[in-house]
């Protein structure tokens, strides 16, 4: 792809992610777009990428940002790709500073997917120097929410306008991220097209069932008790999905590199008190330190979970069905 043709391309998905912002609408009981709003999103896009001229044996090269978001790559794309994934486990996406090794490894790809909703800041400067690969937002189509308390906006102060980019706390949206995915594989590899429908129907499957188990699990908690405080603004998609209710987070914003105030701290200490809230949620890649503090001072118990990262293969949270799992049954278990 020449320099100038990648420019508008790059240009163009920056404006496909305003205007997702701008939306301002939530989400209703699905965020799964009907096909033909799915369609139109895909109309615009995927015009844009056409088929890569594969040797015989060549498999295609992509290249994931996050762990997340290669997770749900690798399970579409199996064996027809060589995937690689830019951010290693247990890294905070908010706070990655990628080496001149990722600038070599997008340079050499075919195709770079990211989780978008602005998200990866770190590629702005990466992608000036790094290769011509197309860079696909898998988040594409779907309504970012903002971050609320109590049903008011809770970032005002920090990042007006934006919305949560933790789009994956929801398996309903990474049903869009599937298809997407799919989507973009067979535009760019058209002879395993089949394979990549496969593998995405397949996927899916599990995604449905890991979502009915979510409901199920959420259930045994009264309504009155599905309070969420976590250390940054990351559940907003599960509490708008599962039916609950977000008191605050320490760094009451989408981004981990935020900073909170002394008033701030103050009022959801405030609010702990008030709402009877029993864990704060912090994640493994976030500095516990505030959260720490917080909870010394209200009595609450901190529950660790898993926000920006999957864990080792050896770990509870080595694939996205694990992690949610894992994730799920923690905040039940500190909310009963």
């Amino acid at each position: 792809m020449k320099p100038k043709a990648r420019l508008l391309l790059s240009l163009f998905v920056i404006a496909v992610l305003l205007s997702v912002i701008g939306s301002g609408c939530r989400t209703q009981e699905s965020n799964v777009a009907p096909d033909h709003e799915t369609e139109h999103v895909h109309a615009d896009v995927l015009p844009h990428l056409t088929p890569v001229a594969l040797e015989a044996g060549e498999r295609l090269r992509v290249v994931a940002t996050t762990s997340i978001v290669a997770d749900v790559v690798a399970q579409v794309g199996g064996e027809q790709i060589a995937l690689t994934q830019l951010m290693p486990l247990g890294a905070d996406p908010h706070g990655f500073e990628p080496t001149p090794r990722d600038a070599a490894a997008i340079a050499d790809a075919h195709v770079l997917f990211i989780n978008g909703a602005g998200l990866e800041t770190f590629l702005d400067n990466l992608l000036e120097s790094a290769g011509d690969a197309p860079l696909v937002p898998v988040s594409a189509g779907i309504e970012l929410l903002p971050f609320e308390v109590n049903g008011h906006h809770g970032e005002d102060d920090h990042h007006e306008g934006e919305g949560d980019p933790h789009l994956w706390f929801d398996p309903n949206n990474v049903l869009v991220w599937v298809h997407n995915i799919e989507e973009t594989l067979s535009a760019l590899d058209p002879q395993h097209a089949e394979a990549y429908h496969e593998n995405a129907e397949a996927y899916e499957a599990e995604l449905e069932a890991l979502d009915a188990w979510i409901r199920a699990e959420v259930a045994r908690i009264p309504e009155e008790n599905r309070l969420l405080v976590t250390d940054h603004a990351s559940l907003t998609y599960f509490a708008d999905r599962y039916g609950f209710r977000q008191v605050g987070a320490v760094i009451p914003a989408t981004t981990t590199l935020a900073e909170s105030s002394a008033q701030e701290l103050a009022a959801l200490q405030e609010a702990i008190g008030e709402y009877n809230v029993p864990a704060i949620f912090v994640g493994r890649t976030v500095n516990p330190r505030l959260a720490e503090q917080i909870a010394a001072d209200t009595g609450v118990r901190l529950v660790s979970i898993y926000t920006g990262s999957l864990s080792e293969a050896n770990e509870p949270a080595a694939t996205y069905l694990d992690f949610m799992r894992y994730n799920v049954t923690a905040i039940v278990e500190g909310l009963q």
